[in-house]
C-alpha cells in the first residue's frame, strides 16, 4: 500500500512544475484573447460553429461557461455550444503537454475534435434551423448595435469558472494576482486529481494484477467509449483529468478517450442546467453532446483509428 502510494506521488508530483507553467500560460491567453473570441462568437451568427470549434479547442479555463452563457441569453445557437463543448478538452491538453514525451498526441487530439465540433455543429444547426431563427436575428441586432437596452449582455463576465475564478478578465488591467495564483490553486487541485486517480489504478492493479485489469478493459473495448462519454459529462475537471490518465496509461482506446473528452462540457454544462429557463431543451443539448461523443468514439474504434 506505501508502495503504491509513493509511486503514485512521485509521479504525479513530477508533472507539477510543468503544469504550472502551462496554466500561467493558459491564464495569460486568457488575459489576452479571452475577450475578443468571446465578442466573436457573440457576434458571429450562422458562423458560430466554425469560431466555437476553433475558440473551444485552445485550453481555456471557463470557455464552456462563456458559451454557455451566450447561449442562454440567445446570442450563440445550439451547433455553436454543441461545438464548443466538443472542442474543449479541460484539462487534457495541459496533462498531455505536461509529458513531454506524449506531446505528440496533442495536435492530432486537437484536429479530432475540432473536425467533430464542426461536423456536430453545423449538421445540428441545420436539424434546429427553424428554432435558431430568432437568435441569428437577436446576434444581427446585436451585431449592429440595436440589441433592446433591457438585455444586459455584459453579465457574461460575471459567471465564475473553476476555482472561483473569472474566465473573462478585463483585458484593460492586468491583475498580477488573477494570473499567478489561479494558476497556482489550479495546479494543486489538478495535482490532487492526478494522484487520487494514479492511486486508484494502483490499488485496482495491487489487486486483480496488470494482466486482468488490462484484459478487463480490452474485453469491454465497445462499451469503453459509452462509459467514457459517461464520465466525460461530470461537470468537473476530475473526469477529464481520469479521462486523459486513463488513456496515457495505455487502459482504454483512442476512440474511447475521444468520446470522453468530447462530452466533457465541464462546468458549462452545470450553467446550462441552473440558466437556460426551457430545461426540457436543456437536456436535449446534453443528451445531443452524449450521442455525438459516443458515436464518434464508436467510429473512430471502428475504423481503427489509434495514436
Amino acid at each position: 500500500m506505501i508502495d503504491i502510494l509513493l509511486d503514485a506521488l512521485k509521479d504525479s508530483l513530477n508533472m507539477v512544475p510543468l503544469l504550472l507553467v502551462i496554466y500561467i500560460g493558459i491564464e495569460l491567453i486568457e488575459y489576452k484573447w479571452g475577450n475578443k473570441i468571446k465578442n466573436s462568437i457573440q457576434k458571429a451568427g450562422s458562423a458560430g460553429p466554425t469560431l466555437g470549434a476553433l475558440g473551444g479547442s485552445l485550453p481555456q479555463c471557463g470557455f464552456s461557461v462563456i458559451a454557455t452563457t451566450l447561449y442562454t441569453q440567445r446570442l450563440a445557437t445550439i451547433g455553436t455550444l454543441i461545438a464548443v463543448y466538443i472542442s474543449t478538452s479541460d484539462e487534457a491538453i495541459p496533462l498531455i503537454l505536461a509529458r513531454p514525451e506524449k506531446i505528440n498526441l496533442v495536435i492530432p487530439l486537437i484536429l479530432t475534435k475540432i473536425a467533430i465540433a464542426l461536423i456536430a455543429g453545423y449538421t445540428i444547426d441545420l436539424f434546429f434551423r427553424k428554432s435558431n431563427q430568432k437568435t441569428l436575428t437577436h446576434i444581427e441586432k446585436f451585431a449592429l448595435g440595436k440589441d433592446s437596452k433591457s438585455h444586459h449582455h455584459e453579465i457574461t463576465n460575471d459567471k465564475l469558472a473553476c476555482c472561483h475564478h473569472k474566465p473573462s478578465p478585463e483585458p484593460t488591467r492586468f491583475d498580477l494576482k488573477e494570473i499567478f495564483l489561479h494558476p497556482v490553486i489550479h495546479t494543486a487541485k489538478i495535482f490532487t486529481f492526478i494522484f487520487a486517480v494514479s492511486t486508484l489504478i494502483g490499488l485496482i492493479i495491487n489487486t486483480i494484477g496488470e494482466n486482468t485489469f488490462n484484459s478487463l478493459l480490452s474485453g469491454n473495448v465497445i462499451l469503453q467509449p459509452i462509459v467514457a462519454a459517461l464520465i466525460g459529462l461530470i461537470p468537473n475537471c476530475a473526469a477529464s483529468v481520469t479521462i486523459t490518465e486513463l488513456y496515457l496509461k495505455g487502459s482504454i482506446t483512442y476512440g474511447a478517450t475521444i468520446a470522453g473528452l468530447c462530452a466533457s462540457g465541464g462546468l458549462g454544462l452545470l450553467v446550462l442546467l441552473r440558466e437556460e429557463k426551457n430545461k426540457r431543451e436543456a437536456l436535449t443539448i446534453i443528451g445531443l453532446l452524449l450521442v455525438v461523443s459516443i458515436t464518434a468514439g464508436l467510429l473512430i474504434q471502428a475504423l481503427n483509428i489509434t495514436l
